[in-house]
């Protein structure tokens, strides 16, 4: 995948901590340790946010539509 060069700026406390990841060898060089750590922040927050939405749902409604729609389907399922 291509790559986009960019600055930062961040908190030296922070710096610290990445470059502790670097000397420990978790990661190679500083870029990909924050890399790292911006992909799984994003993942991290589009997660929640799935959870947020489905939280919005109420549940008895949605369990009425699925029982209504395997109802409707139940003529066309085989027998046991």
């Amino acid at each position: 995948m291509p790559k986009s060069k960019i600055a930062i700026t961040i908190d030296t406390r922070t710096l610290n901590r990445v470059d502790r990841l670097v000397r420990s060898a978790r990661f190679p060089n500083r870029s990909q340790a924050i890399e790292a750590a911006v992909a799984a922040e994003l993942d991290r927050l589009e997660h929640r946010r799935l959870a947020e939405e489905c939280a919005k749902l109420n549940p008895s409604e949605e369990r009425a539509m699925a029982e209504e729609g395997m109802r409707a389907d139940a003529g066309i399922w085989p027998e046991y």
